[in-house]
């Protein structure tokens, strides 16, 4: 009988033409050149093949330039004008795709002088960013082994991230809850972007996010710019790319994320308009459509979802886009450890906009974009009885959630030395929020049972002031208020960056910031004993939090660099209860549970710390390494002021990467990518049983006297990727193999209390998992 690894890899085998050439296969590389702040064309700057300084362009005065029979594979694009930071950007060519770049510039505050920084791979893509970002590369949600094209799960190898759950791609920041994380895609919020993800978190088992329509993006972990707002941890900046206005392209790929189908290209040639569509379809579905039977009975997960972005520059009225993403997803199963209890899971996720860029002059760039964003999850268990089929309702909630969005962006340059950008959001959010659950045996308890509109009003205004070419200071204030409970809060942010000598720089930021609590807690409902009901939680304060870090890079030597962090978070104005002392918001979004807890107060702390190194060799020469360290220390104090662990408190988390390339015969024609990823982690932490008393009870009865004092097991597993790419005249192929946690590694998932045999039942994570994947571009 086949295996699971076996039916898939003969449906692979069905996708490979075998055919072959022998002449040399070369591509176009193109795009444009643009000053970082203002937007404008940078004419006449200068591009350049570093292996192959007769293959060059000028920049014409549209911003374009064009590199014609560049041959496939790797390759370094220098770009270089007076006055501005040399930029060299990595590029992959190959056959079945042309490249096209969007290439930003730093205007250098001496001018006249040109200065190379051997930092640029380092540089976020956001300029007024001075520490904790890390720019990536799709190549790089591609390469690494373990990633599966997730950003969230590729993001999980950097310093400070902890993504020990293989189930879903929550990522834990600096000890912070997954809840404080903000998704941000083409300048808008947007929510949860994850098939099956619940109401209010950041994470879920799938993406929604497609990485083949992403272009270079910035993830943030700490002490972000005034921009950034309502969140506590972290930041996820996105872009998508545009589209290839010049002539049609096609992708197909089959994979973890399902089956996808990609096309792009011109809308008209003429105006240099472009459109970009990709998508989606669960694998497991689809094969299950066919006959082919993995094992999962009647839990199949079942998603689809679409990207698309249409990009129309004019002549003199700037650039419109249209932009969106969204899925939608089911699943139904019976509960592993309790047979008797039958899940339905729902969701669905939407979020899509317009915007308008346009240049005034070369000084000036301003950006208005509106957009909507939607968001619900159908949920329901049921108790069944298997003597007589019986279904009996126990818990259901179906909660919706509809943003309307405008914001507008200005940045006005007014020297080389001063740059100021500011920006008004307005967020109309209209919610309904209706859950119950069966107790006492017969009567069902409204959890939530509200609709209705508030306002999410926010503000920013960031300076950028360079003292000199080597010192640069980034300050800001961010103002935010919701109009629900007439919550306010005003944020000032300061960062200053010290670049030492060319390859050593200094940098310090610290900053408040806040965050409001996820819409459901607002309305949670308390029964009085006539039957009423009354919200007791609608006056929550903002959480809020004092980032501070201190920062040293240093590029030792050519693509390589050794960073250094130190940082401290103070936390305040966290949800806490009287009647549950040990409880904390800061321990939310760690599952899918939506809880329910009534009359809240924001009087709750916490405090985060800690120190991360990263050692990386950027890809070069066939070969790349990243080596993340983290030790951290994680608190919250509850209502009776006890000092716990949070439950994200791991303390310590270690990756090691590693990458080659073999070129087989011609270079760049056949490419076998060899990729290995090892992850060693400090287990989640849990709130342990009193065992006497749970017999007793006949259910758990837990010590939260004693919550989060202990860890389970450290996570530890081991993934490797081996790939191999192909390239024809026209058309580019990879087949890769993706093997995640190959030494068979039990991490521990979850304990649950068995009540039969007063003892615990241990869940696993995955184990031994081996993902094929197939992808052709043409």
């Amino acid at each position: 009988m086949l295996t699971r690894f076996q039916k898939i890899f003969a449906v692979l085998l069905l996708l490979i033409p075998f055919s072959g050439f022998s002449q040399s296969v070369v591509q176009t590389v193109r795009g444009e050149v643009l000053d970082n702040q203002t937007k404008s064309p940078l004419t006449g700057a200068v591009v350049v093949l570093t292996d192959s300084i007769r293959i060059n362009s000028m920049v014409d005065d549209a911003g374009n330039f064009r590199l014609t029979g560049v041959p496939i594979g790797r390759h370094n694009i220098k770009i270089s004008m007076l006055g501005y930071r040399e930029r060299l950007i990595p590029v992959v060519v190959s056959a079945g795709k042309e490249v096209v770049l969007t290439v930003e510039m730093e205007q250098m505050y001496i001018e006249g002088e040109e200065v190379v920084i051997e930092a640029d791979k380092t540089k976020p893509n956001n300029e007024m960013t001075t520490v904790s970002s890390r720019p990536f590369s799709i190549d790089e949600t591609q390469r690494y082994a373990g990633s599966l094209g997730d950003p969230a799960r590729m993001a999980a190898n950097f310093a400070g991230v902890q993504g020990n759950n293989d189930s879903r791609n929550d990522i834990v920041i600096r000890g912070n809850s997954p809840v404080g994380v903000l998704w941000r895609l083409n300048g808008i919020d947007i929510p949860n972007p994850n098939h099956f993800g619940s109401f209010g978190s950041t994470g879920g088992p799938v993406s929604i996010l497609n990485n083949n329509v992403l272009s270079n993006s910035d993830f943030m972990t700490g002490a972000f710019p005034a921009e950034y707002g309502n969140a506590l941890a972290g930041v996820f900046d996105l872009r998508m790319r545009n589209g290839n206005n010049e002539k049609h392209e096609f992708m197909g790929q089959l994979g973890f994320n399902g089956f996808e189908a990609g096309a792009e290209g011109p809308l008209t040639r003429k105006k240099r308009s472009s459109y970009l569509v990709n998508y989606r379809y669960s694998s497991l579905d689809l094969f299950s459509k066919m006959g082919i039977d993995f094992g999962t009975g009647s839990a199949i997960p079942k998603y689809q979802d679409v990207s698309f972005k249409f990009n129309m520059p004019t002549e003199k009225r700037g650039v419109f886009s249209v932009f969106g993403i969204g899925g939608r997803s089911y699943v139904e199963f019976l509960d592993s450890q309790r047979d008797t209890t039958k899940t339905y899971y729902k969701t669905h996720m939407g979020a899509g906009g317009i915007s308008h860029a346009y240049n005034f002059g070369t000084s000036a760039y301003g950006k208005l974009t509106i957009a909507a964003s939607y968001t619900d999850v159908d949920a329901r268990q049921d108790s069944v009885t298997y003597s007589n089929g019986a279904i009996t309702p126990y818990y259901g909630n179906f909660f919706q959630q509809l943003k309307l969005n405008a914001n507008y962006m200005l940045t006005k340059k007014f020297s080389t030395r001063n740059t100021l950008k500011s920006g008004v959001f307005a967020d109309r959010i209209d919610y309904s929020l209706e859950d119950s659950v069966l107790r006492y045996g017969s009567i069902f308890h409204k959890l939530r049972d509200s609709e209705g509109t508030t306002w999410l009003l926010r503000g920013f205004s960031q300076w950028q002031h360079k003292f000199s070419e080597r010192l640069t200071l980034n300050s800001g204030v961010y103002y935010q208020q919701l109009t629900l409970n007439n919550s306010i809060a005003v944020e000032p942010r300061m960062g200053l960056r010290w670049e030492m000598t060319e390859k050593q720089s200094l940098s310090i930021a610290s900053g408040m910031h806040s965050q409001m609590q996820t819409i459901f807690m607002y309305f949670s409902q308390t029964r009085l004993p006539d039957g009423s009901y009354i919200q007791t939680n609608r006056d929550l304060d903002f959480s809020k939090s004092i980032h501070t870090v201190i920062a040293y890079d240093y590029n030792f030597i050519k693509d390589s660099r050794l960073k250094l962090e130190l940082y401290h978070q103070h936390l305040y104005n966290i949800p806490i209860v009287k009647t549950f002392p040990a409880y904390s918001g800061l321990n939310e979004g760690a599952d899918f549970n939506n809880p329910s807890i009534d009359s809240l107060e924001t009087g709750g702390t916490g405090r985060n710390y800690g120190a991360e190194i990263t050692v990386e060799k950027f890809f070069s020469k066939g070969y790349y390494y990243l080596v993340t360290a983290s030790l951290f220390d994680s608190k919250y104090k509850g209502y009776d002021k006890v000092e716990r662990n949070t439950v994200f408190n791991g303390n310590y988390t270690l990756n090691v990467l590693a990458g080659k390339e073999f070129q087989l015969g011609k270079k760049g024609k056949n490419v076998l990518a060899v990729n290995l990823k090892g992850t060693w982690a400090g287990g989640k932490r849990y709130v342990p049983i009193d065992f006497q008393a749970s017999a007793v009870a006949g259910e758990a009865v837990y010590q939260y006297d004693h919550a989060f004092e202990k860890r389970y097991s450290d996570y530890f597993r081991t993934d490797i990727k081996v790939a191999f790419t192909r390239n024809g005249k026209r058309i580019t192929q990879q087949w890769a193999i993706d093997c995640s946690n190959i030494t068979d590694h039990k991490n521990v998932f979850i304990e649950t209390y068995n009540p039969a045999s007063n003892s615990m039942n241990t869940q696993y994570q995955m184990g031994l998992f081996i993902i094929p994947m197939y992808r052709i571009t043409f």
